[in-house]
């Protein structure tokens, strides 16, 4: 049922955006033929500065921040095309919570890009899950629709199902780090053997 929900929105977002004019989302020019206008686009918050390999948050100079050093993440590395500042943050509820699905391509080729410039490359994607009781609720998943364009982009398998979420969750929204990583502890489990990937 959310797979046939989220090809009707899709699909109707579609219509609606050859026949009405394009408007930027964040600033509302209209005449240009993208999700947002060249300005907006050329002043998202680009996540080129040095940062911390292992969780990408900004570090004087590039090396594995005092947290990483101190408890460190189950996973190797992260890779971030943008900082979740304004107005990333706006343009990640709208294709959240809003269905603007428009934003999915953007996104997902941005990050695409910063995969294709890092190494080593991955040898598959998986897309976070959602709990059942959420996609049922939001109709989509995000992270899906994101890791879709991605792995188009770059050829690389996406492994759909490779992950379920066992434990459904309060929003992570507004909550401080530490927080945030105790709530999803134990939610998410492999559904395939990734043993030496």
């Amino acid at each position: 049922m959310s797979n046939y929900r989220s090809l009707i929105l899709n699909g109707c977002t579609n219509i609606v955006q050859r026949i009405l004019p394009h408007r930027c989302l964040l600033c509302g020019a209209t005449g240009g033929d993208q999700t947002l206008c060249p300005a907006c686009y050329a002043s998202l918050p680009w996540h080129h500065d040095p940062h911390c390999p292992r969780c990408a948050l900004p570090t004087a100079d590039g090396l594995t921040c005092g947290h990483c050093l101190k408890a460190p993440p189950a996973f190797d590395r992260t890779i971030a095309a943008l900082r979740y500042e304004f107005p990333l943050d706006v343009l990640i509820q709208a294709l959240k919570y809003r269905h603007q699905f428009a934003l999915a391509p953007l996104l997902g080729t941005a990050l695409a890009e910063s995969v294709r410039q890092s190494a080593p490359r991955p040898d598959v994607l998986i897309a976070m899950p959602l709990h059942p009781s959420r996609l049922r609720e939001r109709g989509f998943n995000q992270a899906l629709e994101l890791a879709k364009v991605v792995a188009g982009r770059l050829d690389l398998p996406l492994l759909a199902h490779g992950a379920e979420r066992i434990r459904a969750t309060p929003p992570q929204v507004g909550l401080p780090w530490k927080e945030r990583a105790e709530s999803v502890r134990g939610a998410f489990a492999c559904t395939i053997n990734l043993s030496g990937k």
